[in-house]
């Protein structure tokens, strides 16, 4: 069986992979429930986009792919009100926690402060920066008074 490198397998090929990997792991962890959650900010003087937040919730946990704020819109919090809105709606979602991935130049302070702690680092990724793994458990919410 030939084994090929492709950078661009095609629509069809993708879903086949995906579908395999999901049917395998829903047996061994039950379905995953992945979705997407995007929290956008818009306003300003133009009205524009000015950050996002792009996530997925899977297997109980909120994935943070990215979180953007403009450059114009910095240091006015939007980036903390981005993540505090996405935090709820995966609680929402009956989520336990969340995790992101970060250079080392980019936000781990910005995570840190808000609560996360960082469980993994990959050194020199990019060369001479590193990657970093931060994760935070959502504190569970009081029992109701009977």
């Amino acid at each position: 069986m030939p084994i090929v490198i492709e950078e661009n397998p095609g629509p069809e090929v993708r879903a086949l992979i995906d579908r395999g990997l999901d049917a395998f792991n829903d047996t061994k962890a039950g379905p995953a429930a992945k979705r997407e959650l995007w929290v956008i900010s818009r306003g300003g003087e133009e009205g524009g986009t000015q950050g996002g937040l792009r996530g997925h919730t899977y297997y109980g946990w909120l994935f943070i792919d990215w979180l953007w704020v403009s450059p114009a819109a910095r240091g006015a919090g939007i980036g903390a009100k981005l993540l505090a809105a996405a935090e709820a709606e995966a609680r929402r979602r009956g989520c336990i926690g969340a995790y992101v991935d970060t250079f080392s130049f980019q936000a781990p302070d910005f995570y840190t402060r808000r609560g996360y702690e960082e469980f993994g680092r990959i050194a020199d990724f990019p060369p001479g920066h590193a990657c970093v793994w931060l994760k935070k458990a959502f504190e569970a919410p009081p029992a109701a008074a009977s």
